[in-house]
């Protein structure tokens, strides 16, 4: 399968985990498995590594390209279930894990899948193309308080109900279809000099906040990321990449919560600009050893 994705920060973020021969580790975040390539890489044939992704397409080119290291399994989940996902494969204590919170480039390039506000295609937005709930369900079925409340809540819009008033205008005489649909209705919320003056694609919080909405995003992270804490052996790593200052603001305030004396917390911020906004903040998380 040709799944394109750059997987940002690659070695920073796999020498974070301090990777041992004869480990446990979780990459949460299987992608295109370019992580979990270089885990195992340094496992050197021992160990075990769970790659747990809720994308099929995802899933189908990890396994391809390392189904056949013998300590590699992959998992169809959300690694807001991890615990149980690895209960279920009798894993109770893990050396370390990693999650990298961003869309793959494969779900931006792939134009039918929706993430992208540059090309026109179906209002999608699943991660897992199982699930139910769609981006064009949202914005035709929602309220205006609740579309409202998701772009300010999700993205920090300040044209949240301008843009949700429009989107309602425009459904009651035609359903939402597409990604353009939903453009044209940002560019009429928002006037056209404030966009010009936006410093990247006025759409971008938009689609940031519905992704967010449809596949879940923030309101089970603290959760899991106690989870994970739970699963580390003394000694154990985990590792976040983050892109956008809110998912960024929970993994922060929940990494200090539980940080003390037998756990340290490390926060680098690796700052690029990807269409305006910072692209990488990276967490690391590590129980000390006894």
């Amino acid at each position: 399968m040709n799944f394109e994705h750059v997987s940002v920060m690659l070695m920073p973020t796999v020498d974070m985990l301090d990777v041992r021969e004869g480990g446990v580790y979780v990459d949460g975040t299987l992608g295109g498995g370019g992580h979990s390539a270089e885990i195992l890489r340094r496992l050197n044939g021992t160990g075990h590594l769970y790659g747990i992704d809720r994308d099929n397409d995802a899933l189908a080119a990890a396994t391809e390209r390392l189904g056949a290291a013998g300590n590699f399994t992959a998992v169809k989940g959300n690694f807001h279930d991890v615990k149980a996902l690895l209960a279920e494969r009798g894993v109770e204590k893990i050396d370390g894990m990693m999650i990298d919170l961003g869309v793959s480039s494969h779900q931006l390039d792939t134009a039918e899948r929706g993430f992208s506000y540059h090309a026109d295609a179906p209002l999608d937005m699943r991660m897992d193309q199982d699930q139910p709930l769609t981006a064009r369900e949202i914005v035709n079925t929602w309220s205006a308080a609740e579309i409202t409340r998701i772009l300010r809540d999700y993205s920090e819009e300040k044209w949240a109900a301008r843009i949700a008033q429009i989107i309602c205008e425009h459904r009651a005489q035609k359903p939402l279809e597409t990604t353009g649909d939903l453009v044209a209705c940002v560019d009429a919320a928002i006037p056209k000099k404030v966009r010009m003056q936006d410093n990247g694609h006025s759409a971008r919080r938009t689609f940031q906040a519905l992704r967010i909405a449809v596949n879940d995003e923030l309101d089970p992270l603290k959760k899991a990321l106690e989870d994970m804490v739970e699963l580390l052996n003394p000694g154990g790593h985990l590792a976040v990449l983050t892109f956008h200052s809110l998912e960024d603001r929970i993994v922060k305030q929940t990494f200090r919560r539980l940080g003390g004396k037998e756990r340290a917390v490390q926060f680098l911020t690796v700052s690029g600009l990807l269409d305006g906004f910072f692209y990488c903040l990276a967490d690391f998380f590590d129980i000390k050893r006894f």
